[in-house]
């Protein structure tokens, strides 16, 4: 399934580049489809977690975790299918930021909550993500580069918690 997912991740963001972000109702809408995988990405992800219990008691912090983010994914789904209904009237003229911008954030952070170790750290970033949900239906664009900055910040903060990768040695 992520496979899946992924690869329809890049094909939004591919499909929706243009000069200024979030300028046009396709680009709202190919926002609003991006939200949508980043949220499928937390359902999964969710999912995964719990059945690494294998039927096993699941602790009070993690199932509060699971439960919180399976509400930020409904959230985000329903922020989604309102930026696919009224996509017309929140279109953005001085956004600013490229339409790539906004897309390979969103594909990062979709990316992030499927390769994170921690499911806590997921928290951060969808928190980032149902701001950008909230702040592309006010249609404004400082609390739109405030949630992008927020993502940004989130996906680097995850990066940096990772574990790095070991150099390749040469055969």
């Amino acid at each position: 399934m992520s496979k899946g997912i992924e690869g329809n991740a890049g094909q939004i963001a591919e499909k929706h580049i243009g000069q200024n972000g979030l300028a046009t109702v396709p680009q709202i809408e190919a926002l609003a489809d991006q939200l949508s995988v980043c949220a499928d990405q937390i359902h999964a992800r969710v999912m995964k977690d719990i059945k690494a219990y294998n039927g096993k008691p699941v602790g009070d912090a993690e199932q509060a975790t699971a439960r919180a983010l399976l509400d930020d994914e409904l959230l985000l789904r329903q922020r989604a299918n309102s930026l696919y209904a009224d996509a017309a009237t929140y279109v953005v003229k001085t956004l600013g930021k490229p339409q790539q911008h906004v897309m390979e954030l969103t594909t990062a952070a979709a990316e992030k909550i499927r390769k994170i170790k921690m499911i806590g750290d997921v928290v951060g970033l969808v928190g980032g993500l149902l701001s950008l949900a909230g702040a592309a239906a006010t249609g404004q664009p400082v609390p739109i580069l405030a949630a992008l900055d927020k993502i940004r910040l989130q996906v680097k903060t995850v990066e940096a918690t990772m574990p790095k990768k070991p150099p390749l040695t040469p055969a």
